[in-house]
């Protein structure tokens, strides 16, 4: 009989059932107020604060002009440069109270090659808590009793973290899951063990190995290395689908890059539909998450240790390589409007201040305060006002996967040139034979149906388009020679300069070899 079932699923719907203050009572704009009050109140005494008078700020009665009017926007660079490296070195107080003990690295996808991003047990505090909220909406789905003794399989780095004596360092999957709470250790897995393994080739043979024993209920990761681990497992035990080992599979739980270009091979390897559950927990905090059913959007945390603003992502306020112009106008919740990209802007309770993390958001319900990813300031193509979202690219990539009924595993695109104009190159990570032509066809009529400034651009600008068939391990071989293979590491979408010419030099080595 599952009594702790029952009595998880109880507490559950119970809990869910008590009005959250915040989102009851406050508007959404107050609610981020009170939350910078916080902030500005518990740094006032840093290094930080002190610079750019956290005090004074508090004495206005618009807290949030006095900041926005002293306080200077940050990427990586400029925040890295002037304040986090005293925190790397071990000066405590310097962004936030305390010293701060934990560093994620950071995917590298733009700006730096590694990220170093200060996570404080405040931040670790709020993560906790965020996630005991998006549990709760287990409530608006009706699973049975029983599914809440199945176990939770979470794909990510290794909690075995480095230490360099002053403060450890690692992906923020294997910080959070190295500080879970006592009471989830029953449900987790790969358990302590094999969560600690730094290589990844290693952790995945331990997974297959221990997958028989285990009855997984809920599956946490990153769709490309997710669906290499059930591939791996269905192959090694001869299955049809991954519900022959684990019939009670009923959630992903997925984040960090658009599912929708991996929605059909994923499908592939199921039984039966699972239920999909998006997360935004970024390496600077726990942003928002899907908190109920019938929706692709997700709910931004707006009491719980992070104060957003938002850039609109327009010429005006970004160059063409993604980055922020010196005025850049930064909105606040009441001012943004949907239907419009914005970069994220955050200030947290990990040292954060006006830092944008390089991603780009859609409001799809400001009352609700729901927001879809649309995309990474650095992984728009432009290169001729063409104006290219990663959303758009996510887009087309699924209509061609319907249109030609084939699973494109991964996928890059770069600007090049092109007899004196442009061109787009398109690399696509297919393990089936397809016919290239029609690929490059439907992506192109794909992208003028979805891009009226990519349509008008194709008459003038943009002379060809091309695409290259791959196999898929040539992308994750690609990004082990990078070092950036498994947890958190995500290919990117758009290729430019250095990464381009490393991409392309490594193609080449490829081509000579078989040759």
């Amino acid at each position: 009989m599952p009594i702790l079932g029952s009595i998880i699923k109880s507490a559950i719907e119970f809990r869910s059932k008590i009005p959250i203050e915040s989102l009851k009572t406050q508007n959404p704009y107050k609610a981020q107020v009170k939350t910078l009050r916080k902030l500005l109140r518990n740094a006032q005494v840093t290094s930080f604060g002190e610079a750019y008078g956290f005090q004074d700020f508090l004495k206005h009665r618009d807290p949030v002009k006095s900041f926005q009017q002293h306080v200077p926007l940050h990427d990586y660079t400029t925040i890295h440069r002037k304040w986090w490296y005293r925190t790397l070195n071990g000066e405590p107080y310097v962004c936030w109270p305390g010293q701060v003990k934990y560093f994620a690295l950071s995917s590298g996808t733009s700006e730096a090659s590694s990220k170093y991003i200060p996570v404080t047990n405040d931040m670790l505090r709020a993560i906790k808590k965020t996630s005991i909220l998006q549990l709760l909406t287990l409530a608006k789905y009706d699973f049975p009793k029983e599914f809440y003794e199945k176990g939770i399989l979470m794909l990510g780095g290794s909690t075995q973290l480095e230490f360099n004596g002053t403060y450890y360092e690692g992906d923020l999957s294997g910080i959070t899951a190295g500080n879970l709470p006592f009471w989830f250790q029953h449900f987790y897995k790969p358990g302590n063990r094999i969560s600690k393994e730094r290589n990844w080739t290693t952790k995945l043979d331990e997974i297959v190995k221990k997958a028989p024993e285990w009855d997984i209920g809920v599956i946490c990761g990153v769709p490309a290395w997710l669906q290499i681990l059930l591939e791996r497992i269905i192959e090694t035990y001869h299955l049809k689908t991954i519900h022959d080992i684990w019939p009670n599979l009923s959630i992903y739980v997925h984040g960090g890059v658009s599912f929708t270009p991996y929605a059909k091979g994923f499908e592939k390897l199921l039984a039966r539909p699972l239920t999909y559950m998006e997360t935004y927990l970024a390496s600077e905090g726990f942003v928002a998450y899907q908190s109920r059913p019938g929706t692709s959007s997700m709910q931004l945390v707006l009491d719980n240790g992070i104060f957003y603003e938002f850039v609109p992502f327009t010429i005006e306020n970004f160059d063409e390589d993604g980055n922020l112009k010196p005025r850049a106008t930064a909105l606040t919740i009441r001012d943004v409007e949907e239907g419009k990209d914005y970069a994220l802007l955050m200030s947290s309770c990990a040292g954060a201040w006006r830092y944008m993390i390089g991603d780009t958001v859609k409001f799809t319900s400001k009352p609700l305060s729901e927001i879809v990813i649309t995309g990474r300031t650095k992984h728009y193509l432009s290169i001729c006002g063409e104006h290219l979202s990663q959303e758009n690219m996510n887009r087309a990539i699924e209509m061609l996967e319907n249109q030609m009924n084939i699973s494109v595993r991964e996928f890059a695109v770069a600007g090049i040139k092109h007899e004196n104009m442009f061109a787009h190159r398109w690399f696509l990570g297919v393990d089936e034979p397809f016919d290239v032509e029609l690929a490059r066809t439907k992506i192109d009529d794909n992208l003028k149906l979805l891009n009226d400034d990519y349509r008008t651009e194709r008459l003038h600008a943009i002379r060809e388009v091309q695409v290259e068939p791959l196999a898929s391990d040539v992308f994750y071989n690609w990004m082990k020679r990078q070092g950036k293979i498994g947890g958190q590491f995500k290919f990117p979408r758009v290729l430019k300069k250095d990464k381009l010419e490393d991409w392309l030099s490594y193609l080449a080595e490829l081509k000579n070899k078989i040759s």
